[in-house]
């Protein structure tokens, strides 16, 4: 796990990699390197930091370079045993033991055909001296992240997008299409990047640059395939052993030269993999959080700490707790500067103190159970959008009865918040509507009208923009299994675009590498060879998981309430952030920009602190995005008020 950067035919090629590369020290301290090589009339530069954990001398460092070939890359290859034999009978001669050589002569024997060979996550670019060839490539899932931006036959990138608003000078736009993107989703979807210019390599993809000035794209993998194809074994009757695949992935996993500890929640998904880990690494550490008592009792959060314990004393782990309190908020400016984008879930900072807590104790790498929802139908969402179709069955007048029943309700009371209140709302804002639309609304933030309301009338064309976005991603399948649907949308837009992305800039800001066994290419094939039935089984979300985790976790874990990998945000949003709300509602940078409309956001402001409806995440993002966009325009000494 490491930084990468680079340029190629750009002005002060070896300057501004050198520049990009230091900036990228969080992600890499135990070393940097950087190569240079003439190309064309110009040249090519790649810089490296290191994160060592497989390989820890020299001969893993990087830029690595031999016979003619050179690499910079970000990841690990858990299939890097396996790839090496294979080249070691085919003749070739290794210097080292770190996957970074395997996967350059992978790349120096097969070329892009070992893309789709590859198992594990990666970012990186190799430079072929012999032909003047860059190629830049990204993982089969988005796990790892790859910005880059072109100026004529010039190109340069990085594993962080601030790092390209360095290579400009600071003179990167935002791009306000972006941020409307992000007041939908409260994440800019991998579609989109924040800033104008600068783009995110599509997951599964490769680019190459050639030195007569043309630029070659191509695709490895797809995940609509992928779907398709598992939907095809699943008629043929080929069920897959979902415990085989997930106990093998979690194995993979574990390779390492380094100590590995994983994240403990005490929910479903981070106490299978827990629990497996602690079976191959007897005495392996966890991490939990845990809040103030009167913030998770205004909540209604569940007690995630006990199950956590009984996990970690059954298996014999070594659990860390942490306790989240408010003056973790003193953190909301570095954490929106980490994040590289405007992302509204205060899940990260969970994740940033807990890699930082485990980096203090001196460990580097870190197990997740990242992804297991998203491919197994495991939120809410997934079985609320099922009860919808039930709900639209009930005679409508019954149903205009209850909605305006539950709207007359408030979402707390003075001393807690109503949890069952806040989801019937939820329930009801969406269960009316087509499958598409009722998917959207049951996870973004706004609907249509309220958007439109919230933002600078001149974007009322880029609202319309991100709605048909979502529906395209949405209906681009053949697959004619509502569940699996859901999934293969959250797989190509919620998984890379929040989960993986907050995942990455929280570990690496705390110079961590955080690993998700479930966000693996054989466990996303058995996933999708799953129907849906067998995921939702009656009101029980990832059924199928749970059946295969009785295997070793006691059934009072495996199915327990869903547990909850967030914050108290209502507590902190109605005592704590109150005033610096207020600040930004009154007098903050985006509606004084005029990109956002300070009666909508008064009204929001009001109606939440009265109780009657739940707006604390739409509002934490709204801080959040007033934060990014604040460090955003004020580097480059201009405007960037634009309309998109």
């Amino acid at each position: 796990m490491c930084g990468i950067a680079g340029t190629y035919r750009w002005p002060d090629g070896k300057l501004v990699t050198d520049r990009l590369t230091e900036s990228l020290a969080h992600r890499g301290p135990d070393g940097a390197g950087r190569y240079g090589h003439p190309v064309g009339d110009g040249e090519v530069q790649l810089g490296h930091r290191r994160l060592s954990i497989i390989d820890l001398s020299e001969t893993g460092a990087q830029p690595m370079v031999k016979d003619g070939l050179a690499l910079t890359y970000n990841g690990e290859l858990y299939n890097a045993p396996e790839l090496r034999a294979e080249l070691e009978a085919a003749g070739v001669r290794f210097r080292g033991t770190s996957d970074t050589e395997v996967l350059l002569e992978a790349w120096r024997r097969w070329g892009t055909d070992c893309l789709p060979r590859l198992r594990g996550m990666f970012a990186f670019g190799v430079f072929d001296e012999r032909t003047g060839e860059l190629v830049l490539v990204r993982d089969q899932l988005g796990i790892k992240p790859l910005f880059l931006l072109r100026r004529g036959e010039g190109l340069v990138f990085a594993s962080e997008l601030k790092a390209l608003a360095l290579a400009t000078g600071g003179r990167l736009e935002v791009d306000h299409a972006a941020l409307v993107a992000s007041l939908l989703y409260y994440w800019v979807p991998d579609s989109r990047c924040a800033l104008r210019e600068a783009e995110k390599l599509p997951p599964g993809s490769w680019l190459r640059c050639r030195p007569d000035g043309r630029v070659e794209r191509g695709r490895f993998w797809n995940l609509k395939d992928v779907a398709a194809e598992g939907r095809e074994r699943a008629r043929g009757g080929e069920l897959p052993d979902i415990a085989a695949v997930v106990e093998e992935s979690t194995r993979s996993h574990l390779l390492a030269d380094v100590p590995v500890a994983t994240f403990l929640s005490g929910g479903l998904d981070s106490s299978y993999l827990t629990a497996l880990a602690a079976r191959e690494q007897p005495g392996i550490s966890a991490y939990t959080i845990g809040f103030r008592a009167e913030d998770a009792k205004f909540e209604a959060m569940p007690d995630d700490l006990r199950y956590a314990r009984q996990v970690a004393e059954r298996f014999g782990v070594d659990l860390h707790e942490i306790e989240i309190a408010p003056n973790v908020l003193d953190l909301l400016p570095q954490m929106t500067y980490s994040l590289d984008e405007p992302i509204g879930d205060p899940a990260a900072i969970n994740t940033f103190l807990i890699c930082t807590a485990a980096r203090e104790a001196g460990v580097k790498v870190m197990l997740s159970g990242m992804g297991a929802d998203e491919l197994f139908a495991g939120y809410r969402k997934h079985l609320a959008n099922l009860l919808a179709l039930r709900y639209q069955r009930v005679p409508r007048p019954l149903r205009r009865g209850a909605s305006a029943v539950v709207d007359r309700l408030p979402v707390a009371t003075s001393r807690r918040g109503l949890r069952s209140v806040r989801f019937a709302k939820r329930f009801l804002s969406f269960a009316d509507l087509p499958e598409e639309t009722a998917f959207r609304r049951s996870y973004t933030m706004y609907d249509q009208d309220d958007l439109l309301a919230l933002v600078d009338p001149d974007l009322a064309g880029t609202v319309d923009d991100v709605l048909t976005e979502h529906a395209d991603v949405y209906q681009d399948n053949e697959l004619d299994d509502f569940v699996n649907r859901m999934c293969l949308a959250d797989a190509r837009m919620f998984l890379p675009g929040l989960n993986l992305t907050y995942t990455d800039r929280s570990s690496m800001a705390a110079s961590t590498e955080v690993r998700v066994p479930y966000v693996d290419v054989e466990v996303v094939k058995a996933a999708f060879a799953v129907p849906g039935d067998l995921k939702i089984a009656g009101r029980q979300g990832k059924a199928v998981l749970k059946e295969a985790a009785t295997s070793i976790l006691p059934r009072e874990i495996v199915y327990r309430p869903k547990g909850l990998f967030s914050a108290p945000l209502r507590a902190w949003m109605s005592r704590d952030l109150a005033p610096l709300v207020r600040e930004v509602v009154n007098d903050g940078e985006l509606v004084r920009s005029g990109f956002l409309r300070r009666d909508a956001l008064a009204r929001m402001v009001a109606e939440d602190a009265a109780g009657q409806q739940d707006f604390s995440k739409h509002l934490w993002h709204v801080l959040t995005l007033e934060y990014w966009y604040r460090d955003a325009t004020s580097g480059s000494g201009q405007s960037t008020r634009q309309t998109a």
